[in-house]
């Protein structure tokens, strides 16, 4: 999958991120580097909406989850289960986002498990940057479904 054809899968099937204008800027194995600029994203304070914010960064590590597994040649489907954003610094401009593997967490296992159980659940980590800076700092855990149970316990 290249950042082109990431990007046209998030724009066709996640709208927000149309709306958001998000653009891929990069994608590795070990992370995925996300970017939206201000104006669609602007809040009463002339700074990026925290919503807008915390949307990019899950968007950034779903991404690393979802590329991940398609190299893989797994299909399934990821949810977010549970999430924490830590805001630093307001953002007044275009701002990234760059998804990696939480510390700790342990890809091989993750992918074993959702073989084996047709679930798995793993950590991303993902860091919000302005100018530079860091701006925000986001977790989250996803499960990946397989295609076929759809349950998650």
């Amino acid at each position: 999958m290249t950042e082109s054809e990431l990007q046209l899968y998030l724009h066709e099937h996640i709208p927000l991120s149309m709306a958001m204008q998000v653009a891929v800027v990069a994608l590795h194995d070990e992370s995925v580097v996300l970017k939206a600029p201000l104006s669609p994203n602007i809040n009463h304070r002339e700074t990026v909406f925290g919503g807008s914010a915390s949307a990019l960064a899950i968007l950034a590590a779903w991404s690393l989850v979802h590329i991940r597994l398609v190299r893989e040649g797994i299909v399934s489907r990821i949810v977010i289960q549970s999430n924490t954003m830590r805001y630093d610094a307001p953002i007044s401009g275009t701002f990234s986002a760059r998804s990696q593997l939480a510390a700790g967490a342990n890809w091989g296992r993750f992918v074993e498990m959702l073989r084996r159980k047709g679930r798995a659940r793993i950590e991303i980590a993902a860091v919000l940057d302005y100018e530079g800076n860091v701006a925000g700092r986001f977790s989250g855990e996803f499960v990946a479904l397989d295609a076929f149970s759809g349950r998650m316990s």
